[in-house]
């Protein structure tokens, strides 16, 4: 019976298997043992580990070397399946491989009552999609940690604080919901093909409880505002959120003369309880095509 050490080099993987990496999937792969290694490593304690496109399995068999005791692989490419058999062969029982749509899963059910993790170098065309479900979902969520690689200018505004040019929507949806911190940067050389961007490792971990609860489609409406127009001050802004802003603004504190990357997180939260409206499904789609996928 093979082993993980034995499994050949992915180079000779992917040319056997056919598998020159798609752009219409938002395919890059990663070749460097050391580097997939890395962010295994960044990720531990691994337990029960969900990753997202593996394509060749060159994270995969990281996530396994570092001592991963489950691994659900989801992977939408039919060519990569073999490839990814093989690991599983060699993995003693520990890699499943789902073949399908990582936007179609059934996440918690998928995960089997586990508290897991997500390690991924996710496809660049849906990781801010993916993102964003996973954090506009059922809370506390079915998941213990997300170690996700990212375009380098989304995890700028993951990880943003007020008053940078990069807060915005998404700084504060993830920093509400979790503390998130940027790890390291890859460079578009340690991937083949190198995509025109280099691309940054985010760690994010779920808080129990926000620190200010709100309403998750009142902070969607209070940030679609303020972002919206994020050069005008709020009281001007948030006019398409409340009647009257500056009254609003005023009992909270906060100056009607700042601008929306300038008020924090948790007086985002705090505007957010503020509106007197029936909760409305979050809008997705403006993360996409604001803050950006890669």
């Amino acid at each position: 019976m093979s082993s993980l050490d034995d499994l050949p080099p992915l180079r000779e993987v992917i040319t056997r298997h056919g598998l020159a990496a798609r752009k219409s999937l938002g395919q890059n792969f990663l070749f460097d043992l050391n580097l997939t290694r890395r962010i295994a490593r960044a990720a531990a304690p691994l337990h029960t580990v969900i990753e997202i496109g593996p394509g060749p399995g060159g994270l995969t068999r990281a996530l396994l070397m570092e001592g991963a005791e489950r691994v659900i692989a989801v992977e939408r490419d039919e060519r990569a399946l073999a490839a990814l058999a093989e690991i599983a062969a060699a993995s003693a029982g520990r890699l499943t491989v789902i073949a399908g749509d990582a936007l179609e899963q059934d996440w918690a059910t998928l995960a089997g009552g586990s508290e897991a993790q997500i390690v991924a170098n996710l496809p660049y065309n849906i990781a801010t999609p993916l993102l964003v479900g996973w954090l506009s979902g059922p809370w506390p969520p079915w998941f213990s940690a997300l170690t996700l690689m990212f375009q380098k200018e989304v995890a700028a505004r993951i990880v943003a604080l007020p008053g940078s040019r990069d807060y915005g929507r998404l700084s504060v949806l993830c920093q509400w919901r979790c503390t998130a911190r940027k790890l390291f940067d890859v460079h578009r050389a340690a991937f083949t093909p190198p995509p025109k961007v280099t691309s940054s490792v985010v760690h994010l971990v779920p808080r129990a409880a926000p620190a200010v609860a709100c309403d998750l489609a009142k902070l969607e409406r209070v940030t679609a505002a303020g972002f919206g127009q994020r050069r005008k001050m709020l009281r001007q802004s948030l006019k398409s959120a409340f009647a009257e802003p500056e009254a609003v603004l005023a009992r909270l504190g906060i100056a009607a003369t700042a601008r929306a990357e300038e008020i924090s997180v948790d007086d985002f939260a705090r505007l957010a309880r503020e509106l007197d409206v029936e909760p409305q499904q979050v809008v997705l789609g403006y993360f996409e095509a604001t803050d950006g996928c890669h």
